[in-house]
């Protein structure tokens, strides 16, 4: 499996826009995803934290390309002032998994 733990931030107090279109573009299918969280940061009032879960990194980049994937990029982009941390990981389990 294939993990992701990010951080972006969103623009000075936009960060209820961009979390509702990061759990839109969630909705939908993405083959091959088992876990997406969005969940605001505590310490930063801007920060959203993304975890993900994938059976692959080819997984996680094939969803890049699905049309749903690519009109949220396209509604979050001028949301987001950037991003701070990334990490990738190797689940191996646990409640969810």
């Amino acid at each position: 499996m294939y993990g992701l733990i990010g951080r972006m931030i969103a623009t000075e107090g936009r960060r209820e826009e961009l979390m509702a279109i990061l759990k839109e573009s969630a909705g939908g299918r993405m083959p091959g995803c088992h876990i997406y969280i969005v969940a605001r940061c505590k310490e930063h009032p801007d920060g959203i934290w993304v975890t993900e879960v994938w059976d692959s990194p080819e997984s996680h980049k094939a969803s890049l390309e699905l049309t749903a994937v690519q009109d949220a990029i396209a509604q979050a982009r001028p949301l987001i002032a950037g991003f701070d941390n990334r990490f990738e990981t190797e689940p191996v389990g646990g409640i969810g998994l």
